[in-house]
């Protein structure tokens, strides 16, 4: 039985979009109507989804390790200082951008580039800290037992609509085998529901990703009709 980490998953997820979002920032046609707006609301989730992120682990896992590994719940402690500056600064430009006259657009743009760059590095540093110096704390000082609670905890804190919202930001980044086993024990939990949870949470796989998944779980065919009317 593979060790539990309570980060592995959700962080890969994470990454794969903060570089698509600076990406796509990068590459946009700002002069298109629209693209701005677009662009500044964009970041705007981005940096309200991670610090909604924070404070779950903050409730649900970090409570723990300050209880039973102080020294490493400072270390994230010390992260925080500089997410915090990088996530206002990201966020004052956001806003600033689709107020910004035509000919600004463009530096303006680089300037929000730039600005979701230094949070990427930032959270990038603070991913690593968890995963290296926080998840093997917890796993000398707590059981197995203590760790799967905390996966029971916060997924009884979540709605369906953000269980599944949950499953869609982070299926996409996961190789084939741990994508499929999550799917396997959501759809077996779905009961009569299987097909239509199927076609739920596979709706952010690319084709391939989606084809390699119905394959290793060998999806019957009225499933893959439901998920194609589903889409």
């Amino acid at each position: 039985m593979p060790e539990i980490d309570l980060y592995r998953n959700v962080h890969m997820g994470q990454r794969a979009r903060l570089f698509a979002l600076a990406v796509g920032l990068g590459s946009a046609d700002i002069a298109q109507r629209g693209t701005a707006a677009d662009q500044a609301e964009r970041c705007l989730a981005m940096t309200q989804e991670l610090r909604e992120h924070a404070d779950h682990e903050d409730t649900f896992i970090h409570r723990l390790l300050r209880e039973r590994a102080p020294e490493a719940a400072d270390a994230l402690e010390a992260e925080h200082v500089r997410l915090d500056a990088a996530f206002v600064a990201l966020d004052e430009r956001a806003r600033a951008l689709p107020t910004r006259a035509a000919e600004a657009l463009a530096e303006a743009q680089h300037a929000l580039y730039l600005a979701l760059n230094e949070v990427i590095s930032a959270y990038l540093a603070h991913l690593y800290v968890e995963e290296t110096v926080a998840m093997p704390a917890l796993r000398e000082h707590a059981s197995d037992e203590e760790l799967g609670a905390v996966y029971v905890a916060f997924r009884a804190s979540r709605t369906q609509e953000e269980a599944l919202t949950d499953l869609r930001r982070m299926l996409p980044a996961l190789p084939p085998p741990t994508r499929t086993a999550i799917v396997h024990d959501v759809v077996r939990a779905a009961g009569e529901q299987a097909g239509s949870t199927l076609a739920a949470v596979t709706t952010t796989l690319a084709p391939d990703q989606r084809s390699r998944l119905y394959e290793d779980l060998a999806v019957p065919e009225a499933w893959v009709l439901q998920e194609s009317e589903h889409a």
